[in-house]
């Protein structure tokens, strides 16, 4: 029995097994599963386990309970991973073994939708709770203040993404939605909502209708070319000191965005600012753009001494990290998005 656990643990890089369900787990999702209705979890190595149990597993098991419990997920559903917040893995976990919602067919994911979330007001910046409407005959998303007429403000859903910002807006039932407004400037709202299972079905409805939308207006392409679109991560997101165009400018603190799938750095003053400051244009190495270590001699430094020089055909960037690590983060990711395949972080949770 022991060497039976060991070899799986080492297979699965699980360290837990489902009793009840009969699946084993990693460290992480064995908490889900121990304090919601699921069932009891022991440890592959710790525990004792009776025959009955042993048997228990070797008749389930992963791929088993993969079968039944996921027989039915939406293509759009989003499947987390490793990388993700805790809140995205524990809703997946009680939406398959709790509530069994995948376990038949159902549509609760189309059409329109409404409901409250609390939206964090860009001038006093605090959180306020706000009417949201989605019209799926419209494509609109829609929230509302005082006025039930008029909207606060109006988000299409052809430029939409969200992506899980618990770290960055102090909640971890909270979302950042990113969208374009009718000048082409990219704006962002954050929102959460007390409840994990709510947030977690706005996000997926929004991928729901992003799904809907895509398939109509690009009827041609394969539905697995749509699912990366419907949200994605930021290749790389932090702060780095920019210099001015001019010789004599200072370095000024920024918070970065690279967006893998818009080829575009953004850049604000905070990581919660509404408004972009600016954004830089990445195309491939072909076309004149090269990104490198260090920054020329005849630039006074700033107070952080790890550079970055992004050249671009009409201008070259000059940024600074924080520390070495930073920076090498930073190449790495601005590398990857000069490359020919370069494509979306197609991923969302923690970044």
């Amino acid at each position: 029995m022991y060497y039976f656990f060991v070899f799986v643990s080492f297979l699965l890089e699980a360290d837990w097994a489902s009793c009840n369900v009969g699946v084993f787990i990693c460290l992480q999702c064995s908490g889900v599963h121990r304090i919601s209705t699921i069932d009891k979890v022991k440890s592959l190595r710790l525990d004792n386990w009776e025959s009955d149990l042993i048997e228990h597993l070797r008749n389930h098991g992963n791929q088993k309970a993969k079968e039944i419990y996921e027989a039915y997920v939406p293509p759009f559903y989003y499947r987390p991973q490793a990388h993700d917040c805790m809140i995205l893995k524990e809703e997946w976990i009680k939406a398959k073994y709790e509530r069994r919602e995948f376990q038949f067919k159902t549509e609760f994911y189309s059409g329109d939708k409404e409901g409250f979330l609390w939206k964090r007001g860009r001038k006093k910046q605090v959180f306020l709770e706000r009417k949201f409407v989605y019209s799926e005959k419209e494509g609109l998303l829609k929230y509302y203040t005082s006025s039930p007429i008029e909207p606060k403000g109006t988000i299409h859903i052809r430029s939409l993404n969200a992506i899980f910002q618990g770290e960055n807006i102090g909640h971890r039932h909270s979302v950042e939605i990113t969208y374009q407004n009718n000048e082409g400037q990219t704006r962002r709202i954050f929102v959460y909502h007390e409840s994990g299972k709510e947030i977690v079905t706005w996000f997926n409805f929004l991928r729901a209708a992003r799904f809907n939308y895509l398939r109509g207006a690009f009827p041609g392409i394969p539905e697995a070319e749509l699912i990366p679109k419907l949200t994605r991560n930021y290749a790389k997101v932090g702060f780095m000191e920019k210099k001015g165009p001019k010789a004599r400018d200072a370095f000024r603190k920024r918070w970065f965005m690279l967006d893998a799938e818009e080829k575009k750095l953004f850049y604000y003053s905070t990581p919660l600012d509404a408004a972009e400051l600016g954004k830089i244009c990445i195309g491939p190495e072909i076309r004149g753009y090269r990104v490198s270590e260090g920054t020329p001699d005849e630039i006074k430094k700033s107070k952080w001494d790890t550079g970055i020089v992004l050249k671009t055909p009409g201008r070259d960037y000059v940024f600074t990290c924080e520390n070495g690590n930073e920076q090498e983060e930073w190449l790495e990711a601005l590398q990857r998005v000069m490359s020919p395949s370069a494509g979306a972080a197609n991923h969302n949770g923690k970044q």
